[in-house]
């Protein structure tokens, strides 16, 4: 028996090092470039490059939503809060471990439309759960407050709202859907326009992305923040100083309760302020297939769902961005979907080289990532 000890312990040993390695709270471990595969030289430089490709000026975002939207979409205005862009910030993670990383990665920062990945994550676990029964369900079947009512609305499904198909009409937090990037040179032709049947026009509007999130506060009846830390953010290890927050006119009365309905990006202010370590974890849920340390946050097939392409929009699927026919980032495998967010917010996630790469304040992703990958030396 003695003699087999040593052989058994060092069964036990290779056991641990090839499971899937999962950080615990407050603490993440780093490897070497060498033992993650990469080139160390080239890995370096790829970093030099991100870094290079940052953006952080200027850094007042409230007046850089001002110019960017006021006079481009009528009565625009910014209802939710904003937080300064200060440095830029990145992590690239392998097998787990932290390979390479730059700038303050716990510093909460705004993160615009990767939040949407995050609200479709909820739906995820409503459908996981049974409140929703399906995703090609009416959502008038669940929300019956008026809000899907209309001949044009009743047909809206979740999986319309997920991948940004619906195509709704009406307003929502006194923003009318046609005003959010609005579609024509007049205002007339702005408020008149053309409807298409629900899953047939996809259109990038947060009023309808916000319009998801009400409908699924209906569903769960608690505020999604909360769903999302129970479910998903503690159970991860994340840090407690993500917020999401919603507008100063998203406030609604649910049994009884307060509750303030969330935004899905930062288009009208609100939404995610996150740190970029925090969005690494989720990630690497995500390249774990909802599984961490043994325990099943979401269903594994979730995943696949997600990555469906939409069929009039190839390249979205359920709010994550897809690499279909390799053209957003023609350097990754097909496989490979992020979590994009304005100014240049990414979460990447490539199960073909069990890599998660998170930018902040780093537009050009496609050539980011290219560089990430030449470092790979396996």
């Amino acid at each position: 028996m003695r003699r087999l000890l040593p052989g058994i312990i060092l069964l036990l040993n290779a056991a641990v090092a090839l499971a899937d390695y999962f950080p615990p709270r407050h603490e993440w471990q780093t490897q070497t470039p060498q033992a993650a595969g990469f080139d160390a030289g080239r890995l370096a430089e790829a970093v030099r490059y991100a870094r290079s490709q940052a953006v952080t000026e200027p850094h007042d975002i409230h007046q850089v939503l001002l110019d960017s939207y006021t006079g481009r979409e009528p009565n625009y205005r910014v209802l939710g809060p904003t937080a300064p862009r200060e440095s830029d910030s990145g992590l690239v993670i392998r097998g787990g471990y932290v390979v390479a990383s730059w700038g303050d990665t716990k510093r909460v920062d705004m993160t615009f439309s990767a939040v949407k990945s995050y609200l479709s994550t909820v739906a995820g676990l409503a459908l996981a759960d049974g409140l929703i029964a399906g995703v090609h369900d009416p959502v008038a079947g669940y929300v019956t407050d008026g809000k899907f009512s209309s001949e044009h609305n009743q047909p809206i499904s979740w999986h319309h709202l997920l991948q940004q198909t619906s195509d709704w009409q009406g307003s929502l937090w006194d923003i009318p859907d046609w005003a959010d990037r609005p579609v024509g040179d007049t205002l007339e032709q702005q408020m008149n326009r053309e409807l298409h049947a629900p899953g047939s026009h996809y259109k990038y509007n947060d009023v309808r992305v916000n319009l998801l999130a009400y409908a699924l506060l209906q569903v769960w009846r608690e505020p999604l923040p909360q769903v999302l830390k129970r479910r998903i953010m503690d159970p991860i290890g994340a840090s407690g100083t993500w917020r999401w927050h919603g507008y100063e006119n998203s406030w609604v009365d649910l049994d009884g309760y307060r509750m303030q309905s969330v935004s899905g990006g930062g288009h009208f202010g609100g939404g995610m302020f996150i740190s970029a370590e925090d969005h690494a974890r989720f990630g690497l849920l995500f390249l774990r297939k909802g599984s961490w340390q043994g325990q099943q946050l979401f269903p594994a097939d979730w995943v696949e769902q997600i990555v469906q392409p939409t069929e009039v929009r190839p390249d979205y699927g359920y709010m994550w961005w897809l690499n279909t026919g390799q053209e957003r980032i023609p350097a990754a495998p097909e496989s490979a979907y992020y979590a994009a967010g304005f100014g240049g917010n990414y979460v990447y996630v490539d199960n073909d080289n069990d890599l998660v790469i998170v930018l902040r304040w780093i537009p050009d992703i496609a050539s980011v990532v290219e560089k990430f990958l030449q470092a790979i030396d396996d």
